[in-house]
């Protein structure tokens, strides 16, 4: 069974129960290593490190012949001297006494720059396997690398392999065994290493350099040029979507285009699940009077908890199924790390790191994901900075209220396109602007409270690939839709329950949710809106998704959640009770700029390990929204 492990306690991790050998798996980011070490081990862990899915070791076990083998998969890293976080736990790994055998897995295709990954690895590994991996893509390449005389040179065994190909892991398979039980033969060619101590810091760039030239002399006599170069194509791909013209607008078309479909595809999928919740609702409330439970016990249980729940799987869950796909698609074609070149540039004028891009993307999905993601962000300033304003990026959560409030205030104005494309228009607009204000954020940040010297860039272009459609789409429907959900369920049900209470607990003839919303009416209208949408929102704090079923609750003053059956009769309670276009503008501010939810809360601190950190990411994009709603209302009553 898979495992995760904290990074305090990776080193000193118990392998697999009476394994008789113990194997890592070692290499560069998306070089086909997961996908080898599921094969190998029969798991599904996710493939591919830009959400940091393998900072963190996995563990799992295999059979060859007749011995059983613990295989782990370490982080994907580019060097072994950097120091990062991961680097620490790939070196803790491979001076183990208890390591029988390393399997470099490289990309065959870029041979020179893995082999110095390759060289830091054997100057402390004792016996290892050399997988050239993407094998197909390097002869399309026009390349031919000469395996025996690799094998010569680095004194262990080379083969060539196609991480997708059965017969190519069983070839990994033999060579483990064999390595391991000592068929084959290792050994140290000590010329390579002489003066190389990549523990060194004082020496880091001085070993890397004598590493990168020893690589680059080894590729002379190994690496043959026959045929075309297919890269070209890349190159050409590359001219136009890392552009200085073209690079930024065709990032943002692409995201007006994932929008677009996300707000027009998930309707309808919402309105069925709406509709089965409510046949099963029906059939709950007949439950519980067939067995004449106390309107109490069943209002709490089916109009707290049931509909809360039930509204936050409808509402979720169809967008998320499709961004979370399209997104997956778009990171297999290979795209991300060009959003993230493209950043670059404005990122380093903030003191921040081109990967926060990246970060950002993912945060669009779920703030939570993006905050782990930012384990791949390699400089502990700067991934602190990525974590902090993570939060800027407007979750998936919150896209159903924002959606909403434009749709019925701003979308078919004069203003913007009308329907579907007008909200998708203003959506890339508000992302943009939370952009801007993230970048801002972290130039003050990574000059007052985080200072410090900003790090190298260092990021890998990998070729363009064909997206493997079914499979992408079903292993981010697993791994990031149903977990993301679980985790919004598991947050929904207390919150249901204690909406629910506020709601049906009268003291004098009033709920505690109307006096808590008194309380508040006068910090509201002085940022342009009102005790209930500020109520809402700090009642969402467990699940964003809850805000609107909240204000409608409380428009109505019904004691339980309400969806809205349409647009129109939505716009008719809002105005009803005193919203305006500047109401909704304020609103959709803090929507964008307001304290991460709880679940997000908790990543954050377990990331940081800071109570303080997670606080500062409470506090500080609430101030923000707050300010920028006093400023539109203060701008507002002047010319109004």
């Amino acid at each position: 069974m898979l495992t995760r492990n904290s990074r305090k306690t990776e080193a000193s991790g118990n392998m697999c129960n009476n394994a008789s050998y113990n194997v890592v798996l070692a290499g560069n980011p998306n070089v086909g290593k997961s996908t080898i070490f599921n094969a190998l081990t029969g798991m599904k862990q996710h493939t591919g490190n830009w959400t940091g899915k393998t900072v963190e070791y996995a563990k799992g076990c295999t059979k060859i012949n007749d011995k059983t083998f613990s295989i782990i998969d370490l982080p994907g890293t580019y060097s072994m001297i950097s120091f990062s976080p991961e680097e620490d736990v790939s070196r803790q790994f491979l001076v183990r006494d208890d390591i029988d055998c390393t399997v470099i897995v490289i990309d065959s295709s870029v041979l020179e720059r893995n082999l110095s990954f390759t060289l830091q690895v054997l100057s402390v590994a004792k016996k290892a396997v050399l997988c050239l991996n993407l094998s197909d893509e390097c002869a399309k390449n026009g390349f031919i690398i000469d395996e025996d005389e690799l094998s010569l040179n680095l004194g262990i065994p080379v083969i060539s392999t196609n991480a997708t190909k059965k017969a190519d892991i069983e070839k990994i398979r033999e060579k483990i065994y064999d390595v391991c039980t000592e068929k084959t033969k290792c050994f140290r060619v000590s010329r390579l290493y002489d003066g190389i101590d990549i523990s060194d810091t004082e020496k880091r760039r001085q070993n890397t350099e004598i590493l990168s030239a020893r690589a680059k002399e080894i590729c002379s006599h190994c690496v043959k040029k026959c045929g075309e170069n297919i890269s070209a194509k890349t190159r050409k791909l590359d001219k136009i979507l890392t552009s200085k013209i073209t690079g930024i607008p065709i990032m943002i078309l692409l995201l007006g285009l994932l929008f677009w479909i996300t707000a027009v595809g998930a309707n309808y999928p919402s309105q069925l699940l709406s509709c089965m919740f409510e046949y099963i609702k029906i059939g709950l409330v007949y439950i519980f009077d067939f067995f004449n439970s106390p309107d109490f016990i069943k209002g709490f249980f089916i109009d707290g908890i049931y509909t809360t729940l039930s509204w936050v799987v409808a509402v979720m869950l169809p967008p998320m199924a499709i961004f979370f796909p399209l997104f997956a698609l778009i990171e297999d074609f290979g795209y991300l790390p060009r959003i993230a070149f493209n950043l670059d540039k404005f990122f380093s004028k903030c003191g921040a790191h081109g990967k926060q891009g990246l970060t950002m993307a993912m945060g669009i999905g779920c703030n939570a994901c993006g905050v782990t993601g930012c384990r791949i962000i390699e400089s502990p300033k700067e991934r602190l900075i990525a974590t902090v304003t993570n939060n800027f990026m407007p979750c998936n959560g919150r896209f159903p209220m924002l959606i909403a409030v434009i749709t019925i205030f701003f979308s078919g104005s004069a203003w913007v396109l009308s329907g579907s494309v007008g909200v998708a228009l203003i959506l890339v607009l508000l992302i943009l602007f939370a952009v801007a204000v993230t970048m801002f954020v972290s130039k003050i940040l990574s000059t007052t409270l985080l200072k410090g010297e900003r790090s190298a860039f260092a990021l890998e272009l990998p070729p363009y690939r064909k997206p493997r459609i079914l499979k992408t789409i079903a292993s981010s429907f697993l791994d990031r839709t149903l977990f993301v959900l679980g985790r919004a369920v598991v947050v929904a049900i207390p919150a249901g329950a204690l909406i629910w209470l506020l709601a049906n607990i009268y003291i004098a003839d009033q709920s505690l949710l109307a006096y808590c919303t008194e309380f508040f009416d006068p910090f509201g209208k002085a940022i342009g809106l009102d005790g209930v949408i500020v109520m809402a929102f700090l009642l969402g704090f467990p699940a964003n998704e809850t805000v609107i079923p909240i204000i409608i609750m409380s428009y109505l003053s019904n004691g339980t959640l309400t969806d809205f059956a349409s647009y129109e009769e939505l716009f008719a309670l809002l105005t009803q009770n005193g919203w305006t276009v500047t109401t909704a503008l304020c609103t959709i501010i803090m929507c964008i700029f307001h304290f991460p939810c709880s679940t997000t809360c908790l990543t954050i601190k377990k990331e940081t390990g800071s109570i303080g950190w997670t606080m500062f990411s409470i506090i500080m994009p609430t101030a923000i929204g707050v300010a920028i709603c006093y400023l539109i209302t203060t701008i507002s009553n002047f010319f109004i």
